[in-house]
């Protein structure tokens, strides 16, 4: 649901280069043009037997002013769709209605309403030219048919100009089987130590090293909207008195002896690997015996005038060794483990589509947590083709950079890069209006509004991601941060002072229904499992 209230007075829109090509396509004999939307050559030098996300527009023309219907009509293959609308800093007040028509049947499905409470970021990207106001895309499978009807609400709307159906093919990519993920392979899973200060040399332990308690493990599950069977669970539970452990090391150079565990190089997941484990490839380490640690910061850092020197697109599997923008000299003197993180080249992210470097922040004062909005009857090995129709979406459909969201996280618990840029490092996303100057953005795929419910894995995930984050900062995630409103959200005012917990919902800082009641109400149990995450610090 769109907020309603007064806009924000936005800067003057800054010019950017526009790549996308359009050229029209007729559909059989419906007489409705179709806009393609390609993001470059065919021949990109891509792996046999995949090929790249398109997008295919409709136009939603018509006389009159309050309504637009598109009647059945076949178009090119989509699994994802929503609408989108010329000027972004138009409302849409009404609703939107579409049903598809499976590729593999050709059953039709139930009308599915489109929400539309999506607003371009605040910052310089929501300003540049060729941003679109658009709904939250809805996942719908494999379609080649839809059908459409869009009102506008109450007496004085209009359906705003230039309204039209966007359709997103996610494509094939390599690593389509990615869900199949075993530890260390095709995930972060940096291994490295940020020395501020000595500190003391541990004895090694005699005793083998386990997982501590509460690490999450799930399972995909077998078919289309079946529910997982996550071993996860947020109960905390004690916690085994600390056995100190030697300081990890970077990855052995070439020729050294091979550490025990996962193999050290890199290899991306084949299809038909096996289940996904969310359990990280080396045990957490004990907490350090060195009594100083983080200090929980309330203290927001306001957003940065001047980008950090960025790392290239798609480099941010590989996070650096080089101290965090913004970290501060206090900060804990060895950067913890990172949860198993499936990298965007794992998941198949088409990098071609990000033109401009990534911006960071300051500091991660606080993570918002998101829904997609999304089908919850989606199959886990799906995960990796519905983030790239979402990336797909936000770049060719909303005009933004790149994706929206720092982190998705799925049913089965498994995490996802998201904008690129270093899972490690503070990137500015475009996830939560008049808060992405402060924050990281975590969606869930799925709908908790409408009778759908998070899984124990997808909020254990949420809690584990979200402790890492924060910590990385020094950021309580059971604490509570005020930040500065750098909009008018429907919430809050341009200016005002919004005190939020560290872990909020994106419906805390502006007026959605998002994540959905039953994701929101988990939340006060997520904190829990975060304050307790062996991933804290």
């Amino acid at each position: 649901m769109s907020p309603r209230g007064a806009r924000a007075e936005r800067a003057r829109r800054t010019p950017r280069t526009i790549w996308l090509v359009t050229g029209a396509v007729v559909l059989g004999a419906t007489g409705v043009t179709a806009v393609a939307v390609s993001a470059g050559a065919e021949d990109d030098g891509r792996p046999a037997g995949t090929r790249p996300a398109q997008a295919h527009a409709l136009a939603l023309d018509g006389e009159d002013p309050k309504k637009r219907e598109l009647g059945r009509t076949e178009t090119q293959l989509f699994s994802l769709v929503g609408v989108s609308w010329e000027d972004s800093l138009d409302d849409f007040e009404g609703t939107a209605q579409i049903r598809t028509r499976a590729a593999d049947g050709g059953a039709w499905s139930e009308w599915r309403d489109l929400e539309f409470d999506v607003r371009a970021p605040e910052t310089g990207e929501g300003g540049a030219s060729g941003v679109r106001g658009a709904s939250e895309p809805l996942w719908v499978g494999a379609s080649d048919a839809v059908e459409a009807r869009v009102v506008a609400g109450g007496e004085e709307t209009a359906v705003p100009d230039a309204l039209r159906l966007d359709m997103i093919d996610p494509g094939v990519a390599g690593r389509d089987a990615t869900q199949s993920v075993a530890p260390g392979r095709g995930v972060v899973q940096p291994q490295r130590t940020t020395t501020r200060k000595p500190a003391p040399t541990p004895t090694p332990s005699t005793t083998p090293t386990t997982a501590a308690p509460g690490t999450p493990t799930a399972s995909p599950t077998g078919g289309a909207g079946s529910s997982p069977s996550p071993s996860a669970t947020l109960e905390p539970t004690p916690t085994p008195t600390p056995t100190p452990t030697p300081t990890p090391t970077s990855p052995p150079e070439s020729g050294d002896p091979t550490p025990p565990g996962p193999s050290a190089e890199p290899t991306t997941a084949e299809p038909g690997d096996p289940s996904p484990s969310v359990e990280p490839s080396s045990p957490p380490p004990s907490p350090s015996e060195d009594p100083a640690g983080p200090t929980t910061s309330t203290e927001p850092t306001p957003p940065p005038t001047v980008s950090p020197e960025p790392s290239p697109p798609g480099t941010s599997a590989e996070p650096s060794s080089d101290p965090e923008p913004g970290t501060s000299p206090s900060a804990t003197a060895t950067t913890p483990s990172v949860p198993p993180i499936v990298s965007r080249a794992g998941w198949g992210a088409d990098e071609s589509l990000v033109a401009d470097p990534p911006s960071y922040l300051n500091k991660v004062d606080a993570v918002f947590v998101h829904h997609t909005a999304g089908t919850n009857t989606y199959d886990c090995a799906e995960s990796p083709a519905i983030i790239r129709a979402i990336l797909t979406y936000h770049v060719k459909t909303n005009g933004w950079n790149d994706v929206g969201y720092n982190f998705f996280v799925d049913k089965c618990g498994t995490v996802f890069e998201g904008r690129a840029g270093g899972v490690d490092k503070p990137v500015q996303g475009a996830h939560t209006y008049g808060f992405n100057g402060y924050s990281s953005g975590i969606s869930v795929l799925g709908d908790f509004e409408n009778g759908g419910t998070p899984s124990a894995a997808a909020k254990q995930a949420v809690a584990d991601v979200a402790a890492w984050k924060l910590g990385l900062h020094g950021v309580d995630p059971e604490a509570k941060v005020t930040l500065t409103a750098a909009g008018d959200t429907g919430v809050w005012k341009k200016g005002d002072q919004a005190t939020l917990n560290t872990v909020s919902g994106h419906r805390d800082g502006f007026a959605t229904l998002c994540p959905g009641a039953t994701l929101y109400s988990a939340l006060p149990e997520i904190r829990r499992a975060a304050g307790a995450s062996v991933y804290a610090h």
